[in-house]
């Protein structure tokens, strides 16, 4: 019993109050011998209730090695302070563009559903060369849109296909950067 006692004691006493957030969080650090290697242990012991989101990101960094030395409470008023005028800035920028909003939307009516309008798919399959089965593609092509008729169908079918804009050739005969995107 004694030898747990001493270690308790021993856990305690070999730890240092390293700072405390605004938040009245305490951080802690023990350096102890671990298979011959001074390692250092590093800890929060919360006020109140456990609530890890309320750690500030530098000592979050602290205790995740990434910081060295512990945040002074110097910096952490200037990184504040910096973070309201963030702050500050953003609510500026939400207004001017709801500003902005408001300005374009009394000068061009625009009805909104609540809906976003779906890609055009015909389009979308015509930029495709024409296989084998090209009856195929139009019928399926057709099918998607779901809203054309009879006399739509027949004049597309005549109408000739667009043709291809991929390169062509491999090897030795392909030339890089001849290839546009088609209009």
């Amino acid at each position: 019993m004694s030898k747990l006692f001493t270690r308790i004691v021993g856990y305690i006493k070999n730890r240092s109050l390293m700072g405390i957030d605004k938040a009245g969080n305490q951080y802690f650090v023990r350096t102890e011998k671990i298979d011959g290697i001074m390692k250092e242990k590093r800890w929060v012991v919360f006020k109140g209730e456990k609530e890890p989101t309320s750690i500030p990101v530098e000592w979050i960094c602290w205790l995740n090695g990434q910081r060295k030395s512990a945040p002074t409470a110097e910096e952490m008023m200037e990184l504040e302070a910096r973070r309201e005028q963030v702050r500050l800035n953003v609510a500026l920028l939400k207004k001017e563009e709801e500003e902005k909003r408001a300005k374009a939307g009394a000068t061009r009516k625009t009805i909104s559903t609540g809906q976003v309008g779906g890609p055009d798919l015909k389009s979308f399959i015509q930029q495709f060369p024409t296989a084998s089965e090209g009856d195929k593609v139009e019928e399926a092509s057709d099918a998607m849109d779901g809203m054309s008729n009879s006399k739509e169908r027949a004049a597309e079918k005549e109408e000739p296909e667009p043709k291809s804009s991929e390169p062509i050739g491999s090897g030795q005969s392909f030339r890089p950067g001849t290839w546009q995107p088609p209009t």
